[in-house]
């Protein structure tokens, strides 16, 4: 006779314990256990998501840009894995790429007196405020690889903000057809702006911790009138812990909704160089 061969299926084998004891003590069953158990381990790696977070404190603007550019080509190219920045930015406002000038309530030239800087971007949404005690994180990931759509991607943008938020007890809620981002009632609490470019992520959110709210009296905040902004430290009741604690608590949020097991830290990477990014 030939080589024997198994091609009965486990359950078959389980509902029939004397064939399962012969099949034991056939030579070639210890084959078939280690194959069985290569296959385990496998989907098991399959199903592990890495992702770098990038922990970089207060940062320019520009560079925080020129990196996600040069971040984003690199994923394009399979050169990276998927990564996180995660960060604050001194006063800055940006505009989406719908260039929205109207929403901008004082003269560009008069920002400079109250200390804040007004750049463009390729991003969705309008007008937003970026600064200090404000949680950003700018996703570089590929959203073919987790199985997300635009759609989807933006709705777990807020969904991390709405359960970061019901940590200290608020409750937020994503916005309105027409009002993305992440909402305490009527003021809003956590803005969202991205780049989707061949299934690969860009800009991000912000959620505003503790910061200086009246730089959003400059502007119309992502285009919405009579709507106000608000923050966690005026919404809840609890003692805030540090904001470095509270951006790790968003990260896990939204890993979480992504399904990233792996997280790898990364404390200020030397490629913010400003030499590198020029």
């Amino acid at each position: 006779m030939g080589a024997s061969h198994f091609s009965l299926g486990t359950g078959c084998l389980a509902s029939c314990p004397v064939l399962m004891a012969i099949l034991i003590g056939h030579p070639e069953w210890k084959h078939v256990s280690a194959l069985k158990q290569l296959s385990t381990t496998s989907v098991e790696m399959k199903l592990q998501r890495s992702i770098e977070i990038w922990k970089m404190g207060i940062v320019n603007y520009l560079d925080a840009l020129k990196l996600q550019e040069r971040l984003f080509s690199d994923r394009k190219a399979g050169k990276i894995l998927d990564v996180m920045l995660s960060l604050q930015h001194p006063p800055t406002y940006t505009l989406g790429k719908r260039r929205t000038y109207h929403n901008l309530l004082v003269p560009e030239a008069d920002l400079k007196a109250i200390g804040a800087e007004l750049h463009y971007t390729e991003r969705g949404g309008d007008i937003t405020f970026h600064g200090p005690r404000q949680a950003i994180l700018y996703p570089i990931i590929s959203l073919r690889d987790i199985g997300f759509g635009a759609r989807k991607y933006v709705e777990g943008l807020e969904s991390a903000m709405i359960e970061l938020a019901a940590l200290y007890g608020v409750k937020a809620h994503a916005g309105k057809v027409g009002e993305t981002g992440v909402w305490v009632e009527d003021r809003k609490i956590g803005a969202i702006g991205v780049r989707i470019s061949s299934g690969i992520t860009s800009h991000g959110l912000a959620f505003n911790i503790d910061p200086d709210l009246n730089y959003f009296k400059h502007i119309v905040p992502c285009g919405i009138p009579d709507k106000g902004v608000t923050s966690l430290r005026r919404e809840t009741k609890m003692e805030l812990p540090s904001d470095e604690l509270i951006h790790e608590q968003l990260i896990q949020c939204l890993a979480r909704i992504f399904r990233f097991s792996d997280l790898q830290w990364k404390q200020e990477p030397s490629s913010l160089d400003t030499g590198e990014l020029k």
